[in-house]
């Protein structure tokens, strides 16, 4: 990094290692973007206890200072950001709040990234204890933060109408790719025998179990509309709150042995698992930028995309982006088989628009844009 100019202070308390999904990838390739880039800030980043270990390639270029706790506890961590945060960075020129709130003490020269404002637009896949303190705390925080960053358009417009925020004080920083992405992929056979996928052709969906990533939608085609098709879904992906609906409808539609389900998966088999597949197939209602989509582009897979939310502009002509009903996706697979080359190519030129250094340059952009509030 180049040396002295003004000092950030990345407060990342909230980005627990391997459980805050998307988000953490995207804070994190943004980081390693910075280092790729030299940019010129003096970068500090304040994360919970074992971050370095999880990020050793941060942690070479950049100062870690890690928190007393894990932070797995809100409660704990809030605690945490309006003390032992505080005390850290009242002398920094600019604090970077990552997780969507400001703590309600500390320095007043801030950027605060929200990564969607989902919860404005489906409050029903909320638990009542979080739909509250999203609705406490998030507007208060927009109000209090200097400018505020989004990872899309979409998210930044969803901002500047939900709370009245001028476009003065917002900016979009996209999401970004590292340039060794699928260099160190695993294996195609290593991961069909593992996984026990045989020579069916793969569809892949990685996503959480949650409502809005609608997994019901494919369940229902690969029962259906692609009934025919000597094709296996291969789910990646947590437990979330339609788990247990989920596993219900396998059973119900009798697909068990078309549907592979694989848990959390590192890196190298994520990226194994994308470029070994005939096509990502993301029906998401609702996604804040689509990483999944992105990275199946860099990797040269096809997308099948609902046209929900932030995919549209994420994918551009990049894939197909598809109204979400049975009878648009029901020729999809057809579709990617008679425009494969097409739409691999497009998908390759698309995903050089996201890049870990356009993103950090991005970055950079509303890192000036914010510290140009205090000399007004």
């Amino acid at each position: 990094m180049s040396a002295t100019q003004h000092n950030i202070a990345v407060n990342m308390l909230w980005c627990v290692p391997g459980a805050v999904g998307g988000s953490e990838e995207y804070f994190v390739r943004q980081l390693r973007g910075l280092v790729e880039i030299d940019a010129p800030f003096n970068v500090t980043v304040y994360a919970p206890k074992g971050f370095s270990t999880a990020h050793k390639d941060i942690a070479s270029e950049l100062r870690i200072v890690e928190a007393p706790s894990r932070c797995t506890s809100r409660e704990f961590r809030v605690l945490l950001e309006n003390t032992w945060l505080t005390s850290r960075t009242q002398s920094a020129d600019l604090v970077h709040h990552g997780g969507g709130t400001i703590p309600s003490r500390g320095n007043s020269t801030t950027l605060l990234t929200i990564h969607d404002v989902q919860y404005l637009t489906y409050p029903e896949y909320f638990s009542a204890v979080k739909l509250r303190y999203l609705k406490n705390r998030v507007p208060s925080a927009i109000r209090r933060a200097s400018v505020v960053a989004a990872p899309s358009n979409y998210v930044r417009e969803g901002i500047e109408q939900h709370f009245g925020i001028e476009r003065a004080r917002t900016a979009v920083i996209r999401h970004g790719l590292e340039p060794a992405i699928g260099v160190h992929k695993t294996a195609e056979a290593e991961l069909r025998t593992r996984f026990n996928l045989g020579s069916a052709r793969i569809l892949l969906i990685p996503a959480i179990t949650h409502p809005h990533k609608n997994h019901e939608f494919l369940l229902r085609l690969v029962a259906n509309e692609w009934r025919n098709e000597d094709v296996k879904l291969v789910m990646v992906g947590g437990n979330g709150l339609a788990e247990s609906h989920i596993q219900s409808l396998i059973a119900e539609l009798q697909i068990s042995n078309k549907v592979v389900r694989s848990g959390r998966v590192n890196a190298a088999d994520r990226d194994g698992l994308i470029a070994m597949a005939e096509a990502l197939v993301f029906p998401s209602k609702y996604e804040g930028f689509g990483a999944p989509v992105l990275e199946a582009m860099a990797l040269g897979t096809p997308v099948i995309s609902s046209d929900c939310a932030s995919l549209p502009e994420v994918i551009g002509d990049g894939g197909l982006v598809l109204p979400l009903t049975s009878e648009a996706w029901a020729g999809a697979l057809n579709s990617v088989r008679l425009q494969r080359s097409t739409l691999v190519k497009n998908g390759l030129l698309r995903a050089e628009e996201f890049t870990s250094a356009k993103s950090a340059q991005d970055l950079v952009v509303a890192y000036e844009k914010t510290l140009a509030t205090v000399q007004r």
